[in-house]
């Protein structure tokens, strides 16, 4: 089993999607910022770490979101989604293909990773 985080940032009544580069597994779906918690991490340590190196930001992390295991063809993970918001800097696509702010309400016109379905449904019950 992968752990594997990722952050719900908000802005202006929108939250941060990412799309994965056409050339990784999943390649061109929507996912939240975030990745693999890496040996002697911390979950908040390893968000923090992957908001920096994909999306050239500082984050404070705040309480877990909501959590979900999911097995893909190729891995398992257990998916963390932690509220985060911006401590510095502004959201660059180092990695990924687009980065999209959208509205609970906008989560339909696109196509996310599987594992991110039950947390995009909690997403849409709570807040639109």
């Amino acid at each position: 089993m992968t752990e594997v985080v990722a952050a719900l940032i908000w802005r202006q009544g929108r939250f941060l999607i990412c799309q994965r580069p056409a050339h990784k597994k999943r390649g061109l779906q929507w996912e939240f910022a975030g990745g693999k918690v890496e040996p002697g991490e911390t979950k908040e340590q390893a968000l923090a770490r992957e908001c920096m190196e994909e999306l050239a930001i500082t984050v404070s992390v705040g309480d877990a979101f909501a959590d979900v295991t999911h097995a893909y063809p190729d891995l398992s993970i257990h998916l963390t989604l932690f509220h985060a918001a911006i401590a510095a800097g502004e959201p660059q696509r180092l990695e990924h293909n687009a980065l999209r702010w959208i509205r609970p309400d906008e989560i339909p016109q696109y196509e996310f990773c599987p594992a991110d379905q039950p947390l995009l449904d909690r997403i849409t019950k709570e807040y639109a």
